[in-house]
């Protein structure tokens, strides 16, 4: 099927309103990455970015009207910086980010425009890069791509070209250019090119979807070369069979930890033995911990030894060492002075991750050896903010709350009732509530 008719395809779907569970999901998923972008506004990746740009565009946690570009690249970086970002579990991808960046960077002209096709816009960008991600799963990540770079910008194109009002022709020029401009390797992992990616991104969307507008050329066939060169296979029934029907939007989820998905299970066990192992002497009555997980956990994250806290993300000792210290973890765990003090070292020191293929993805059990010869045991058979043991409202909301409030005291409520609202202007309202404006 040529991308011209997949386009038809696509103009069909979206013309129908979005099934209600599917338009609560966008919300949710816009509360989450708004929430992750201003927690993460003022780190010195973003303040690169925006170093002298002028404009009238907007950053989540920012005051300052900047060229839409950047807003589009800052707000993608900001919203994946900390890995605290939603994640479809069947790809890996992140898909809030990047359209994030895009509603960023059009806001200025299509402020005013009504919550209905905001969301619509949104739901679908996230929507169809999920379903692209999935047509070309497992080998496009496999062979090492960021999917939610490469995907990212197609679902970025998407959202603006449906916020800009293309359909038909120009559409399919947006998707195809989109498709084209994405990015990312995932040899970047624990550095600041990954949250990059989706910055990027966002930036490559919005500019694919300005350039159909204005009526530029098509580029070839971009999907066709993605589908054949950057994986093994692909899938056509998986990225537009049943549109507008079946949804992987609502297969999205929200992480209770700030670092790689994979690492949950084994940090919320940790988090688990912390009391007890207090009780038995602390840390230093440690001997060995041992992490029994799925394979994937010491590919991804086998790191025994980060050296800061974007390498920390990738790290399961350091998660689990982070939860038997503390307790809790959170954006504390990953800051650089505690990742590399010395007593962190030394507790990463004594775990050992143990792959068991028959371990599902969502569980994890940890084992404390203490040096007096008791052992302490929990084990998590589905893991906090999988598909089956979502994150409740109530959680979320929280989430967002410890996000947002060190960066704009006081506005946690009014981000939620902008995400929430309805009616004309709801996208300049969103910002107003992620920017602290009235």
């Amino acid at each position: 099927m040529d991308t011209h008719r997949i386009a038809e395809l696509i103009d069909e779907a979206v013309a129908q309103p979005l099934p209600e569970d599917v338009l609560a999901m966008a919300r949710r998923t816009l509360l989450n990455v708004a929430g992750t972008a201003i927690g993460a506004s003022g780190h010195a990746a973003v303040d690169a970015v925006l170093a002298g740009s002028r404009g009238a565009a907007r950053v989540p946690g920012r005051a300052a009207r900047v060229a839409p570009v950047d807003a589009a690249i800052a707000t993608g970086i900001a919203a994946h910086l900390d890995d605290f970002d939603d994640t479809h579990l069947a790809t890996v991808i992140h898909p809030g980010a990047a359209c994030l960046g895009a509603l960023a960077a059009l806001e200025p002209e299509v402020g005013a425009a009504p919550a209905t096709e905001v969301l619509t816009a949104y739901a679908w960008g996230c929507e169809l890069q999920l379903r692209l991600g999935v047509a070309v799963s497992p080998s496009h990540y496999d062979l090492g791509w960021h999917i939610t770079g490469t995907c990212g910008a197609f679902g970025a194109a998407v959202t603006s070209a449906l916020l800009l009002g293309l359909r038909g022709q120009r559409l399919a020029t947006a998707m195809l250019w989109g498709i084209g401009r994405g990015l990312g390797m995932r040899e970047s992992f624990g550095t600041m090119t990954k949250p990059f990616h989706p910055g990027k991104a966002a930036a490559g969307g919005m500019l694919a979807a300005r350039l159909a507008a204005a009526d530029g050329p098509e580029p070839g066939d971009t999907l066709a070369a993605f589908t054949t060169r950057l994986a093994r296979e692909y899938d056509e029934q998986q990225f537009v069979g049943e549109l507008g029907d079946r949804f992987e939007l609502r297969h999205n989820t929200f992480k209770p930890y700030p670092c790689g998905i994979v690492t949950h299970p084994a940090i919320e066990a940790a988090e688990h033995l912390a009391a007890p192992l207090r009780e038995a002497g602390g840390v230093d009555a440690v001997a060995v911990v041992e992490v029994r997980c799925h394979p994937l956990v010491p590919e991804l994250t086998g790191n025994p030894a980060p050296a800061d806290g974007l390498q920390a993300r990738f790290s399961t000792v350091h998660g689990v060492a982070a939860g038997l210290s503390l307790g809790t973890v959170d954006l504390a765990a990953y800051q650089d002075d505690f990742v590399t003090s010395a007593a962190m070292t030394r507790l990463r020191g004594k775990v050992r991750l143990v792959a068991e293929p028959e371990r599902a993805r969502a569980e994890a059990e940890v084992s404390v050896s203490t040096v007096d010869g008791g052992t302490l045991r929990r084990h998590v058979p589905i893991a906090r903010g999988s598909l089956a043991n979502p994150l409740s409202d109530a959680d979320l909301r929280t989430k967002v709350h410890r996000l947002v409030e060190p960066v704009l005291p006081g506005r946690t409520d009014a981000v939620v009732t902008a995400v929430a609202g309805d009616g004309p202007g709801y996208l300049t309202a969103f910002l107003n509530a992620c920017t602290g404006e009235d």
